[in-house]
């Protein structure tokens, strides 16, 4: 029996279709002593896991041919196989891949990237688990058979009998226990949660007349806590958090804690969805004051979505999605709030999965176009460049605003293959109308680049390769960030726009004074201009402090020797007092609205007459 866990004793079989992966978690496990096997597809991982029995499998799920799910379904349908341990690790770790990975037969849940300590950690915990499991069953073969030869010696033998069973009932108990309920806070488990809301739902089936609730309850900005102070502060808080949380219900209601920093309340009984607000509203005003831990005082909000219960539910996965769903949309209205699921809810995420479906089909089939807003010299009102503005046009949707798909992008991280396009394709243009448009040799184009991409590891090595297969001059490009992207790893950043700069690509601040960022950083940036941001200009004749902003934005670009462009003129009187005050560029629908291409190239080849505003 496997009395004590000894690595080099379990065989670990490692599923995964990226040789990266394969050989980072195969490297780490063996060097703790187990025993290694790779698969890099589910039919490989299958043939293999039959073979030579595995104690422990780590599945990937997206994998070509058979995903993860498929190979842990016919795993489990296997007498052979069904009983090995299955950990799925996957960057799908939103609450429906969760649950279908623990549906599907998968005891745990790793989301990609992973850290090596964390993976380390349920590895060892699942084959502890497998092997007491293993002990309880051989030590049940070991009492029947002393029975057996025993039979003569009943006095003694029922002593030790009794003494066993009782260790085993321990050791079941313990087992049962650490089953249903979480390691680091001792609450309920999503295992044990589960099973109540199934219990609830069947008794609101059989009662219509009454309902129950669910609060999702997230930690807000948990991530930047537990990265900065490290993961034992973040389990020290996560404790202190489950202990607040507790003061916040009664012994009639359970309290969970379903992984990572999201707890869930069940109400088993609630007359509306009154007597959730106020449980939540409790909740709020409990994170309203520090936590002290040691020498250290914290603040931390909490987000809670909320979802009742009633007859219309058949299924506790849906009930916890909604609730999931509603606590999202207090992220998104701002965190530390509750809000109540609706179906309109419901139905704004599925519009935006399907958005983010078609997106990126868009950006894969070259769907998405190019527009072009010209860039004026006050002065001379001579034609300078372009901002190159991505446009959408879904063939059933009509023309999606960029507002939408934008933040969808870079929220799922399709905004690194969509900024790409956009780099590459500006490039593509500027140097087409360059080789056609004698005019055109001295313009500018310029791209905006979202922090996704500034922080990515190949960012320049892709700004290398587009301006080698355009042919274009570097000292053509100009590159907008927003201010916000100039807050937080301040020296990583200085080092990517320095390295931006040395290939004599221009820099300019998007939207500048709406990122809230400390003016004593901005020397410490090689920036070439400011954009002032079309807020201020649109209130600047009407609000005094609005024009106030404006000339100390210009103020500061004069000592720091920068560049000012103004965005969003729409009108004379604007025109004249950026003018007056000494700004030198601009762009705005008082001078041209963003051009397809073919306008934009007779843009070029015949200037407008910018006096009489002529041109569309």
């Amino acid at each position: 029996m496997k009395h004590k866990f000894q690595p080099d004793s379990y065989k670990i079989l490692i599923v995964d279709d990226i040789p990266d992966n394969l050989r980072l978690l195969a490297t780490t496990l063996t060097e703790q002593g187990y025993i290694v096997r790779c698969a890099k597809s589910g039919s490989i991982a299958l043939m293999g896991a039959r073979n030579d029995l595995p104690d422990l499998i780590l599945l990937d799920i997206n994998m070509p041919e058979l995903n993860g799910y498929q190979v842990c379904e016919q795993l489990k349908m296997d007498r052979t196989t069904s009983s090995i341990p299955i950990i799925f690790l996957s960057a799908q770790d939103g609450i429906q891949d969760k649950v279908r990975a623990f549906t599907t037969g998968g005891v745990d849940f790793i989301g990609k990237p992973f850290q090596v300590e964390e993976v380390l950690a349920r590895v060892r915990n699942q084959l502890a688990l497998r092997a007491a499991n293993t002990e309880i069953r051989i030590l049940n073969e070991e009492l029947e058979l002393r029975v057996q030869e025993r039979t003569s010696q009943l006095e003694t033998a029922n002593r030790i009998l009794k003494q066993e069973i009782l260790q085993r009932h321990q050791l079941e108990k313990r087992l049962r226990h650490e089953a249903l309920h979480d390691s680091l806070t001792g609450l309920p488990n999503r295992n044990l949660f589960m099973r109540q809301v199934e219990r609830c739902l069947d008794n609101v089936i059989d009662n219509p007349e009454e309902q129950f609730a669910i609060l999702f309850i997230d930690l807000d900005r948990f991530k930047i806590i537990n990265d900065s102070l490290g993961h034992l502060a973040g389990d020290e808080l996560l404790i202190a958090c489950a202990t607040r949380l507790q003061e916040c219900i009664t012994e009639q209601n359970t309290l969970a804690r379903l992984g990572g920093d999201e707890f869930t309340v069940l109400l088993e009984q609630v007359k509306d969805v009154r007597d959730a607000v106020i449980v939540a509203e409790k909740i709020l005003q409990q994170f309203a004051t520090s936590f002290d831990l040691g020498d250290r005082r914290l603040t931390i909000t909490v987000s809670i979505g909320i979802v009742i219960g009633d007859c219309e539910y058949r299924q506790e996965t849906d009930l916890l999605r909604n609730a999931d769903t509603a606590m999202y949309r207090a992220k998104e209205q701002g965190k530390a709030r509750y809000e109540i699921f609706t179906q309109q809810m419901y139905l704004d995420v599925m519009r935006r999965l399907e958005l983010e479906h078609q997106l990126r089909e868009a950006i894969a089939n070259h769907e998405l176009v190019l527009h072009y807003q010209p860039i004026f010299s006050l002065d001379s009102l001579e034609l300078t460049g372009f901002e190159a503005l991505v446009r959408w046009q879904h063939p059933e949707g009509g023309m999606i605003s960029p507002g939408e798909f934008i933040p969808l992008a870079e929220e799922t991280g399709l905004i690194i293959s969509l900024g790409e396009w956009v780099m590459s394709e500006a490039c593509r243009q500027l140097k087409t109308w360059q080789d056609r448009v004698p005019q055109a040799q001295p313009l500018l184009m310029s791209i905006n680049v979202a922090g996704e991409q500034l922080h990515a590891p190949n960012f320049l090595s892709t700004v290398d390769r587009i301006i080698a297969e355009t042919r274009i001059n570097p000292q053509h490009l100009k590159f907008e960030i927003t201010e916000s992207m100039l807050i937080g790893n301040t020296n990583q950043v200085i080092m990517v726009l320095q390295q931006i700069k040395s290939r004599q690509i221009k820099l300019s601040i998007d939207d500048f004074g709406t990122g809230y960022s400390s003016l004593s950083y901005l020397p410490q940036f090689p920036i070439d201009i400011l954009k002032i941001d079309r807020s201020f200009i649109d209130q600047m004749n009407f609000k005094q402090q609005n024009l106030e902003i404006i000339k100390t934005i210009i103020t500061l670009a004069q000592v720091l020797d920068l560049q000012i462009i103004a965005e969003g003129i729409e009108t004379e009187e604007q025109h004249q007092t950026l003018k007056s005050l000494g700004v030198k560029y601009a762009q705005g629908y008082l001078f041209a609205k963003p051009l397809t291409s073919e306008k934009a190239e007779m843009l070029i080849i015949e200037p407008i007459n910018l006096s009489r505003r002529s041109y569309p």
